[in-house]
């Protein structure tokens, strides 16, 4: 994944990339042609936080920072807004009101993860506001969730949650306190309760919470409430104690006919499903302590009970029932139905009535990618007072940042006030218009740059499609989990949305098909630093974990680690210290056993001579030869299996340091054949984690002066992974007894084994004289088991 240059690099880089490079070097060794590119996600907040806090322009302290493919590069952010343009013709970018985090200082919008727990602004420290302002939005953020046969499952179920898929009915209530009103529309997944719904909620953006609408002697008091909930850290509060207030209006339940009060509260979101929901106390938790905290109703009504229960046991009103079940007789005609069934009725019913409808709900929201502030990729649209919207023609393009901007990261983005950028030429009429002073969310350059990375260079295109078809999806994506919602997801929204516009093609045998963009996904966690020390005394604390992060400031320095250690053994003890899915716990003072056995490696390479004469058939070697020939193809197999399926370096290493104990332990002598090969391949191996060491172990054991990196991946044969000696567990009326070294070539042979039992002094103890009913030979001859008398 791309780097983010807004602060110096700490471990959790290192480890990312360490994991990266291992695998692509891996991958060349197999006669791969891999393409392992780096770019840098350049764009951003925590890019222009970094400048600020150095007291120099974004611009500057960016391109320190980079090298390559630069998502601040006007000729990179020219085909961002290209794709802009492409998603808004095709209706696929709005722009609308909407509710968002504003950051009253800084005068820009925030992003969920921006606000911490209290409701204050990631960089300003302001308690952050609720505002509605006019943003613009990509829709329609696609699935195929389950077609991703090579992500970890969490990281599919996160996004299954946050797309929150849910089946349901569309209800219509019609406001009885005046007639000049749309009814209110509500989305409910349970029509089945529709007989209970005792009161309705909005939400506190609602286009009914406005002055001019509600009635004059409830007005003052609910607007005083909405606007007391616009800091986010009073929103939370009052979510939790379930408060809220009644608006003053009433609607029509359309199959009771009741008149129900409508009231407002902040856990009702205006942008998830209609802004509006029903109040169903007896069977929803929610909407019971809702109506508790509120005193909204005395007579709670219960309208769906138990399949099945106690003859003659009365329901438990203390607490609600949620599931479903059969209707009470509360439900008139609907009365004696299961709930499903119900559903099914009660919405035939409305559609008849023109009351309702089916309906799917997301909970996940079209995608806000207006940002108030100056360091971003310029939206390229127009504001013409005569025209209205009018896009930034493509021949046009880019719409440049102007870099002669003063620059403090307060108040209002600099981009709104430089009129001379402002003011602009309509392109339909020609006119004086203005343009956009938003700037994209940097999501929006990260979600599509693998696909330059196709085709770099290109100066008519974002890419050549023929390119882009003949390398995409990408084979491995490997990054931090953190990524798994919102990266992730506008990634495989932008690709799906270019394969449909005909950007690139996909052949039908590619997995997993349909757009995905990346076909195996490596996710990594984060790194917890284990030996911080307390600033005012220079102490080690007893003991703390603390995530690395550019924000928290308590990043390990990767230079200052590699320098005092070397950069092998670093690479090395971080691959070493847990998987890629693990957390790992930053410890520096254990890299000293990875130095040990580089240097033990190192040596044996240099006592190791050139190998002159080919490898023995198996058959002429030795019994020291061919054991030492076993783990070495028994080692090649499991860290082959390890570097292309699982990814678990730990193991990796933990079974090239045995091979190389069983080298040093081999009582061959150095300058046959098989010892040379294990030294080989030891050194063949450990090259992608260690690419400096190996590159020096292979001067003295390469037969040829050509990198290590140009020799091919060592290979196993399966006949060498057999045992001349097999090791025999021998039960004694199924109890474990002793365990017997016995040739290979008697393993099946139950009358031979048992006369070596016999001899043996532990099978002498168990067996002696007594009688053997029954012979049990298991496993090819590695369990035998005597029932005797």
């Amino acid at each position: 994944m791309f780097p983010y240059p807004s602060g110096m690099l700490h471990m959790g880089h290192v480890r990312v990339y360490a994991i990266s490079d291992t695998i692509q070097r891996f991958r060349r060794m197999k006669g791969y042609n891999v393409l392992h590119p780096m770019g840098w996600d350049a764009f951003g907040l925590p890019a222009e936080n970094a400048a600020i806090e150095r007291g120099i322009h974004p611009a500057e302290w960016t391109k320190k920072n980079i090298a390559e493919v630069t998502t601040c590069d006007p000729e990179y952010y020219r085909w961002t807004q290209y794709i802009f343009l492409e998603l808004y013709n095709a209706g696929l970018a709005y722009q609308k009101e909407a509710v968002v985090n504003w950051d009253p200082v800084d005068q820009t919008v925030l992003a969920n993860e921006q606000v911490d727990p209290e409701g204050k602004s990631w960089r300003s420290g302001a308690l952050v506001e609720r505002k509605k302002l006019k943003q613009w939005f990509f829709k329609d953020l696609l699935k195929d969730i389950d077609r991703l046969e090579n992500w970890p499952e969490r990281v599919k179920q996160m996004q299954r949650n946050w797309i929150g898929k849910s089946k349901g009915t569309e209800l219509l209530f019609n406001i009885t306190s005046t007639n000049s009103m749309e009814p209110i529309k509500v989305f409910t997944s349970r029509p089945d309760t529709i007989f209970g719904v005792q009161y309705l909620v909005l939400a506190p953006e609602h286009p009914l919470i406005k002055k001019e609408i509600l009635p004059a002697e409830h007005a003052e008091n609910v607007l005083e409430f909405v606007e007391g909930l616009k800091k986010k850290q009073n929103m939370d509060a009052a979510e939790e104690s379930k408060k809220g207030v009644f608006t003053g209006m009433y609607a029509q339940n359309p199959f009771t006919k009741e008149d129900i009060p409508v009231y407002v509260a902040p856990y009702v979101l205006s942008d998830y499903g209609t802004g509006a929901v029903m109040g169903v106390p007896a069977h929803d938790k929610r909407d019971f302590e809702f109506c508790q905290v509120n005193k909204v109703v005395q007579d709670i009504r219960y309208v769906v009970e138990p399949c099945i229960k106690p003859v003659d046991e009365p329901l438990d009103k203390s607490t609600p029932f949620t599931s479903e079940g059969i209707l009470t007789e509360l439900s008139g005609p609907y009365k004696g139905l299961k709930s499903k069934e119900a559903a099914k009725a009660i919405l035939k019913e409305a559609q008849k009535m023109g009351v309702g409808r089916p309906a799917t709900q997301f909970r996940l929201r079209d995608w806000l990618l207006s940002r108030q502030r100056y360091w971003g990729a310029p939206i390229p649209i127009i504001h013409c007072p005569a025209c209205n919207v009018v896009p930034v023609p493509k021949e046009d393009l880019p719409v440049s940042l102007p870099l002669d901007v003063e620059f403090s990261g307060k108040g209002h983005s600099p981009l709104a006030r430089k009129k001379d950028w402002v003011n602009c030429k309509c392109p339909k009429c020609q006119g004086p218009a203005k343009r956009e002073t938003d700037t994209m969310d940097t999501f929006v350059d990260s979600s599509w740059y693998f696909m330059r990375y196709t085709d770099p260079k290109n100066t008519s295109l974002p890419f050549d499609p023929a390119k882009a078809s003949a390398l995409l999806p990408v084979d491995t994506y490997i990054g931090g989990v953190e990524h798994a919602i919102l990266h992730l997801l506008y990634s495989r929204f932008i690709s799906k949305v270019l394969l449909k516009q005909g950007a690139y093609q996909q052949s039908p045998e590619t997995k997993p098909g349909n757009g995905e963009p990346f076909n195996i996904l490596l996710t990594q966690v984060t790194i917890d630093q284990l030996n911080p020390k307390i600033i005012e005394t220079g102490e080690t604390p007893v003991i703390t974990f603390e995530k690395m992060s550019k924000s928290k400031y308590n990043g390990v320095d990767p230079v200052a680690v590699t320098e005092e250690c070397g950069v092998d053994p670093t690479r090395l003890h971080i691959l070493y210290k847990a998987p890629p899915s693990e957390v790992l716990e930053w410890d520096d003072t254990s890299i000293v056993g990875m130095q040990r056995w580089l240097a033990k490696v190192l040596k044996l390479s240099q006592s190791t001579p050139k190998i002159t004469e080919p490898l023995p058939l198996i058959k002429d070697m030795s019994k020291e030869e061919k054991e030492l020939y076993r783990i070495t193809n028994q080692t090649i197999k499991q860290v082959t299996d390890n570097m292309s399926t699982t990814y678990s370096f730990n193991t990796v290493i933990s079974d090239l340091i045995k091979l190389s104990n069983s080298i040093s332990a081999s009582p061959i002598t150095t300058s046959l054949p098989v010892y040379g090969h294990a030294v080989q391949s030891l050194v063949k191996m450990m090259a992608p984690m260690v690419p400096s060491t190996s590159e020096e172990c292979w001067e003295y054991v390469g037969n040829q002066e050509n990198s290590v990196f140009q020799q091919a991946w060592p290979s196993f044969h399966a006949e060498a992974l057999e045992k001349d000696d097999l090791t025999c567990v021998i039960q004694i009326n199924g109890k474990t007894r002793l365990n017997l070294t016995i040739p290979k070539e008697i393993s099946n042979d139950i009358n031979e084994i048992e006369k070596r039992v016999r001899e043996s002094e532990a099978g002498q103890k168990w067996l002696a004289e007594k009688t053997i009913r029954k012979r049990i030979l298991a496993k090819k001859g590695e369990l035998v088991n005597f029932v005797v008398v």
